[in-house]
């Protein structure tokens, strides 16, 4: 590697960094938020006694999940505008990426819901609950605690997954890398770079899902002692 590289790498790290913290992050961030709100709904339906919504989550979770990203993401920024809907790019990505996280995280909290004992649901009833409060109360904070570490593993692929949004000009880390290599032709060295970055937030995220993993075990043995001796 030689000088010219090393100091274009060393001038990069300020620009790849920007684009991780100005639209990587972000993007990730609200893309997970929205569609965590769309995952919960999606779920529930899955759940219903509602045929009908039964029948609307099952459709929209497998046209998610047996289509690529990269497709859905192109349908939103480049098809829609044929039918007089014109998006921006930013707001094009979270959209899409929304729509993927609610399809695969939906499946993920029907599970968790379905893995609390049935005699959760009778004990709330018995004592008066409402389907909604008994959701609230009780199913859905030990529903939390089974979901938490593969609802982790879809916020760190997310991550990952953000760099698609290149593909329609949202300025991200891979984007700031394209731009930056695109004039000197160190595609190796930048595109390198830009992995570093990307395993370097993935690692980080990794460390914080162990750590509410083990709190979140604690807490559940701690409540468990307690009922225990109460």
């Amino acid at each position: 590697m030689d000088a010219s590289t090393l100091e274009l790498i060393g001038t990069s790290l300020g620009p790849l960094a920007q684009g991780a913290l100005l639209g990587t992050i972000p993007l990730t961030l609200i893309s997970f938020a929205f569609g965590m709100v769309l995952a919960v709904t999606i779920a529930l339906m899955r759940i219903s006694s509602s045929r009908t919504l039964r029948t609307i989550a099952k459709i929209y979770v497998s046209l998610i999940r047996g289509t690529p990203l990269l497709v859905q993401l192109f349908i939103i920024f480049y098809a829609l505008p044929t039918l007089g809907l014109v998006i921006d790019p930013f707001t094009s990505a979270v959209v899409a990426f929304s729509l993927n996280v609610g399809g695969y995280a939906a499946e993920v909290i029907r599970a968790a819901i379905l893995a609390v004992p049935q005699g959760q649901w009778e004990a709330a009833e018995v004592v008066g609950l409402s389907y909604a409060k008994t959701l609230k109360r009780v199913i859905l904070p030990q529903a939390l605690r089974i979901a938490v570490p593969p609802l982790s593993n879809t916020f760190i692929s997310l991550v990952k997954e953000t760099s698609l949004a290149s593909s329609i000009m949202v300025v991200e880390l891979l984007r700031k890398a394209q731009e930056i290599a695109a004039p000197t032709f160190q595609f190796l060295a930048l595109y390198v770079l830009a992995a570093l970055y990307y395993w370097v937030i993935c690692s980080v995220l990794s460390v914080i899902q162990g750590l509410l993993e083990d709190r979140l075990q604690r807490a559940y043995v701690s409540e468990g002692a307690r009922n225990v001796f109460a």
